[in-house]
């Protein structure tokens, strides 16, 4: 064979830019199957090496590097006695070669791993604390490690985290936190001076449209009409006090961290409210929900 010089290495190498740009753009029909040959014989500088390598024979090799030779329009390898010798085409598609095999690699390894992952969509309602979810989220993991979660807000997906008084007929309801209501009074509130056992408040932000509601009212006493503002929800509430506004009787989880906020217990029985899993029976037919539905039953706080 000649060896590779003057002109016709020039005009090859043109040629071989021409191929690469084909290639880049989809059109070029070699695949990532020539490309791995042409790197094993490019880094082995030896047929019967690459052929080992790539665990097939040296003819099958031959034929597949002469197939990415003819689409280039270019000679990559000149044999030697002893092994081949790369040409300067062979060194401008080494490169890029390398970068093309890693990108089909890690492009078949995503889709590998998204085939292996579980799939579970839950919805979470309005006003559950945003440390409720992250422990939520948590569990769920330690429960399916392969798990590709999709939160959404509201009523939808295989399953939703939501307060108890929140599920529907049909549902079933898998408890997983109990939490009593607390006052939540502005910083430098006057109440936060007081020692009385049940404070007179005058200034009260409740959510008359809010599920919790009725079971508050006894709380509110005669002051009901001297209400401060009215909330859509407890966390709409939680700002209103946080603004100064008045107070109101939020869930623990809500106004823990709530900066501009302390909370204040009362000295005598107050409502609670417990967060879970709400779910239909017919859901349970989905073994990702199923697992993790046996999962937190066995590590949920109450009973």
């Amino acid at each position: 064979m000649h060896g590779f010089t003057g002109r016709a290495v020039y005009l090859a190498l043109l040629r071989l830019k021409n191929a690469l740009f084909l290639c880049l753009s989809s059109v070029f029909p070699m695949d990532v199957r020539h490309l791995k040959a042409f790197l094993a014989v490019f880094e082995e500088r030896n047929i019967t090496a690459a052929a080992q390598r790539l665990c097939i024979s040296q003819p099958t090799l031959s034929v597949t590097i002469k197939q990415l030779e003819d689409e280039l329009g270019a000679q990559l390898f000149l044999r030697q006695p002893r092994g081949v010798e790369v040409s300067e085409q062979a060194r401008v598609l080494y490169p890029q070669a390398r970068r093309m095999v890693a990108e089909a690699e890690s492009l078949s390894r995503l889709f590998r791993q998204d085939e292996s992952r579980l799939a579970l969509e839950l919805g979470v309602e309005g006003d559950i604390a945003d440390s409720q979810v992250s422990a939520f989220v948590r569990m769920a993991q330690q429960a399916l490690p392969n798990l590709l979660l999709t939160l959404q807000e509201g009523c939808v997906g295989d399953a939703r985290l939501a307060v108890e008084e929140l599920c529907c007929e049909d549902e079933l309801f898998l408890p997983l936190w109990e939490e009593p209501y607390v006052l939540a009074v502005p910083v430098g509130h006057r109440l936060l001076e007081q020692e009385q056992p049940q404070p007179r408040v005058e200034d009260w932000v409740t959510c008359p449209e809010h599920a919790s509601h009725q079971r508050l009212m006894a709380l509110y006493g005669g002051a009901v009409q001297a209400q401060a503002g009215h909330a859509g929800s407890l966390k709409q509430a939680l700002n209103m006090v946080a603004a100064g506004l008045g107070v109101a009787m939020l869930p623990l989880s809500l106004v823990q961290g709530r900066e501009g906020v302390e909370s204040r217990a009362l000295h005598l029985p107050a409502p609670s409210r417990r967060i879970g899993l709400c779910y239909a029976v017919q859901a349970l037919e989905s073994a990702t929900l199923r697992t993790l539905h046996d999962y937190l039953r066995t590590l949920r706080p109450i009973g």
